[in-house]
């Protein structure tokens, strides 16, 4: 905004020329201060001063006219002094508008200073988001630092303790060792003692070997008359086999032994050979099948077992169909019922004799 005592001021002056370069000149000065008002406030005091010195040169001008009006017998004198303060006032304008080209040049170079500016607001903005990404991953590292450092000082503190729990074990371990030592010195005395004790055993160790070396002989003796009755009684259970079980197995199973059941060892390969305690053909049906069977005193779940594996590696040179048989005097129940989930047919020693019996009578 124009200050309003200027305008006053211009409007009396009476020269059209003069008045219109005044107007002309402050619409000049209020447009380049509404284009930049901030960057006009920086040269405010010099259009202030400029201002002053047009409003002083009004003044004089208006003063000058005023007595020009008065005293018209002076208008040539006041001509003159006007001229004078026009020239003079065309040279403030001309230094106006020095100052204005020099605005415009500081306006252009605040713009230019404005646009680096904002390339350097730009570059910082990526600089600072550079370092806000920098900083977030810094938070991050610490964070897990921090966790790591509770871990650590949790460690520390359980190693602490553990310690401590070692220190105390080492003060009884001390303790322990101490009363071993003790304990070490008494079983050193007491094995002297032992010792002595020893050399005396020894000698009667050397009677008692002396005596069981007599025994041992006859147990030896003892053993190999054991060993004979058990091939005995084996040999009777297989004997009674031999007889009675073809006549039972004609009658409990229509199977029907061809020649006789006997005692033979197979080679199963070159070389080696299973002794088979009952083995025999017999037909079921017109269908050729295998009789193959053992003889126990006492009849065992192993026995079974052992069994089952030999007919295993007889199965190579004993093809087809097997009918399997166990002689035995005794087996407990739980024998009977595992010899038959297994599909071994049990034969008593007592059974063999009663069928003998009555074949003979």
């Amino acid at each position: 905004m124009v200050d309003p005592k200027i305008l006053e001021i211009i409007s009396k002056v009476e020269d059209p020329e003069v008045r219109e370069a005044f107007y002309t000149l402050l619409s000049y000065v209020e447009e380049k201060q509404s284009m930049n008002f901030e960057m006009m406030q920086r040269f405010q005091r010099e259009i202030a001063e400029t201002q002053r010195t047009i409003e002083k040169n009004i003044a004089e001008l208006t003063e000058a006219h005023r007595r020009s009006e008065e005293r018209i017998a002076k208008l040539e004198q006041a001509t003159i002094k006007l001229e004078q303060s026009v020239t003079e006032l065309k040279e403030s304008v001309a230094e106006l508008k020095e100052t204005v080209a020099k605005l415009e040049q500081a306006v252009a170079e605040l713009t230019e200073a404005h646009r680096k500016a904002e390339e350097r607001i730009s570059k910082l903005e990526q600089a600072i988001a550079e370092l806000t990404e920098a900083h977030r991953k810094a938070e991050e590292r610490i964070a897990k630092l921090e966790q790591t450092t509770a871990k650590l000082e949790q460690t520390i503190a359980e190693l602490t303790e553990a310690q401590k729990k070692t220190e105390k074990r080492l003060e009884e371990l001390s303790e322990a060792q101490r009363k071993t030592e003790e304990k070490v010195a008494e079983l050193t005395e007491a094995q002297k003692k032992t010792e002595k004790k020893l050399a005396e055993l020894a000698e009667a160790q050397q009677r008692t070997e002396r005596e069981l070396a007599k025994l041992a002989a006859e147990h030896r003796k003892t053993r190999e008359q054991l060993g004979g009755l058990s091939h005995t009684v084996g040999y009777i259970l297989e004997d009674r086999s031999y007889i009675a079980l073809p006549r039972m197995l004609k009658e409990e199973m229509g199977v029907e032994v061809v020649g006789r059941l006997s005692r033979e060892f197979v080679e199963v390969s070159p070389g080696r050979f299973e002794e088979v305690n009952i083995i025999g053909e017999g037909r079921l049906n017109g269908r050729r099948l295998w009789i193959l069977g053992e003889c126990k005193t006492q009849l065992k779940k192993r026995d079974i077992t052992s069994f089952l594996k030999k007919v295993e590696r007889l199965e190579k040179v004993l093809k087809g169909d097997k009918l399997l048989v166990m002689v035995t005097y005794q087996a407990h129940p739980k024998v009977r019922k595992f010899a038959e989930e297994a599909g071994v047919r049990l034969y008593f020693s007592h059974d063999l004799l009663h069928n003998i019996f009555l074949s003979i009578i």
